[in-house]
């Protein structure tokens, strides 16, 4: 988001947030046929870059920031690897998803010239350690929470070898990969896509729900006057229902507090 700012402002030179969040807005729609008020960019760079916190952005709004800075998509934006800094140090910025329910992001950054010997050395890594990042980054390593997650085939929760397999299905709160176009009509499976794969989840504790933290950020559905909360915007993996943007009434009602908490 700082780089599209900066971007634009290369148009707006002396523009402010709020004005180049409206050239934004304007230019997108377009160039991209794609419809957003200056608010949202300007909750989008609040969020991102002055506070230096998540926020969840739907995929049509991601591939189109990817592409105003040069990038086919979103997707190429996250699989591009970043040459930074005098040296032309390497830097890959891996994201795993729901550990523990966390979002957590590890970035390891990996000098050209070092012996292996020496990088690890430089960053306090044993053997162990070291054969654990290996480990994680070729996706060697998979990890499951769920006890009651299905082990179909060679499947994996995220990762690059996860992503690389043709399809995916809903596994209770998130998508898990496959190799296989059929595996028996309680389980639907869809093709692979990589942004819902990677960030599209339901929301196990609602009850951590605030005004603060979900307003733009989180989605729902609501059905039979219970409320299902979702990361990103999506349709609903069961009932293929549109999911909405939370209000304050829903957060009110259905979260916090007054949330009903799945077994």
């Amino acid at each position: 988001m700082k780089t599209v700012f900066e971007t634009a402002k290369k148009e707006l030179p002396r523009g402010s947030k709020n004005s180049v969040s409206g050239y934004l807005s304007s230019l997108f729609e377009e160039r991209y046929d794609f419809k957003r008020d200056e608010r949202s960019y300007t909750r989008y760079y609040t969020s991102l870059v002055q506070e230096n916190e998540d926020y969840n952005i739907d995929d049509i709004a991601l591939d189109c920031l990817s592409k105003y800075i040069g990038y086919n998509n979103f997707i190429d934006f996250c699989d591009r690897v970043s040459l930074e800094g005098e040296h032309a140090t390497n830097t890959f910025g891996l994201s795993f998803k729901d550990i523990s329910d966390k979002f957590q992001q590890i970035i390891i950054t990996v000098s050209p010239t070092w012996p292996l010997p020496d990088f690890m050395k430089k960053n306090g890594l044993g053997i162990l350690e070291m054969t654990f990042i290996l480990f994680l980054v070729t996706g060697g390593v998979v990890f499951s929470n769920n006890k009651n997650s299905k082990s179909i085939g060679f499947t994996s929760g995220w990762g690059s070898s996860a992503i690389d397999k043709a399809y995916m299905y809903w596994d209770k709160d998130k998508y898990m990969a496959t190799d296989s176009s059929s595996l028996g009509s309680q389980v639907e499976i869809v093709p692979m896509n990589q942004y819902m794969f990677k960030y599209f989840k339901k929301i196990m504790r609602p009850d951590t729900l605030t005004v603060a933290n979900s307003l733009g950020k989180v989605w729902y559905n609501k059905s039979n006057n219970h409320v299902e909360f979702f990361t990103s915007f999506g349709k609903h993996p069961e009932s293929e229902k549109t999911l909405r943007d939370v209000s304050e009434r829903i957060l009110e009602n259905y979260a916090g507090q007054n949330a009903e908490l799945e077994e």
